[in-house]
């Protein structure tokens, strides 16, 4: 990736809520359809917060000072598409049926989250941040603007998405450097976590997993039942991330293994229902989405395919 070229996108690509008019009254919804337009766009409005404070942690941990650049225009991305969403929310609310806050397991799930980024290496915090990204914008913002049909609402997502796509890109080029032999080579010369600081982070790495499975199943999981009834949208944000994962040198990290045991655990032939809702409750994970979704032909393409490359696919695959 041109990281030069790569800013200068993120500082052309900036835009401005006053490019949005919100002089149209929204088209008519049912009861149930507001209230869950309004909550959606409410959660939206956190949850992009938690992406702006995850990408101050990754500009922190670079040394690149053009990747500095570009994480921070990432933060103001973010913040903005917050800002966006609470409008979103408000505009949506003609009734004012209900009352709207976060819901609780997004608001529990907030700050243990951003503790376990803080303590955890860069490649881990990466790799949830990049699967992250992947759930909201292959499945998540596109499923909320279809359910939405509304122009407002569609015009909104498209811009949203067109910085989306910047932070995803960078999400795949950093993962790249984490599974580089170069990066495997310079984290084995730094000297040992210690012992306080290796208990802290497989305590906030434990919190995770236990907020995790809440949080995924209240507001990605339970919105994408109303707004993908099929499924396809998630399913296909999980191949990506099955695809991503599969590529060479990233065995070697620590929390792939992790997920490929559990994954390995979930498929094994002879796994009862026992076991499958075990290894998915400890990996925070609907049981649905354990399953292997890549083929075995896919793989092996992933795998001969550029980090660049598979950004440019999962890229596509959210427009179809």
């Amino acid at each position: 990736m041109d990281l030069g070229r790569m800013l200068r996108m993120c500082r052309e690509g900036q835009w401005s809520v006053g490019q949005l008019d919100f002089s149209h009254r929204p088209r008519p919804m049912s009861r149930e359809d507001e209230i869950a337009v309004v909550q959606y766009f409410t959660d939206m409005a956190r949850i992009e917060r938690l992406a702006a404070a995850l990408f101050v942690e990754q500009e922190r941990r670079v040394d690149d000072p053009v990747l500095k650049e570009i994480f921070a225009t990432f933060v103001v991305d973010e913040m903005r598409h917050s800002h966006v969403a609470q409008m979103l929310a408000d505009h949506y609310d003609v009734h004012r049926y209900a009352v709207y806050r976060t819901t609780p397991a997004l608001e529990r799930f907030f700050p243990h989250f951003i503790e376990a980024i803080v303590h955890l290496s860069d490649e881990v915090a990466n790799a949830y941040i990049t699967c992250g990204e992947l759930l909201l914008d292959i499945a998540l913002l596109r499923s909320i603007d279809g359910f939405v049909a509304d122009p407002l609402s569609a015009r909104a997502m498209a811009l949203i998405n067109r910085d989306e796509s910047r932070h995803i890109a960078v999400d795949y080029h950093m993962v790249g450097h984490y599974a580089s032999d170069a990066y495997q080579a310079r984290k084995a010369t730094l000297p040992r976590r210690p012992l306080h600081e290796q208990i802290a982070g497989a305590r906030a790495f434990g919190a995770l997993l236990l907020w995790g499975k809440p949080f995924f199943r209240d507001v990605f999981f339970a919105p994408m039942e109303r707004t993908d009834p099929t499924g396809r949208r998630v399913k296909e944000a999980f191949r990506r991330i099955q695809l991503l994962g599969s590529k060479p040198g990233l065995d070697g990290l620590p929390i792939v293994r992790f997920w490929r045991t559990m994954q390995e655990l979930y498929n094994r032939p002879g796994a009862g229902r026992f076991t499958k809702r075990t290894v998915a409750r400890v990996i925070g994970m609907e049981p649905a989405f354990m399953e292997i979704l890549a083929t075995g032909d896919e793989l092996t393409r992933a795998r001969r395919m550029s980090f660049d490359e598979l950004a440019v696919e999962a890229l596509d695959a959210k427009y179809h």
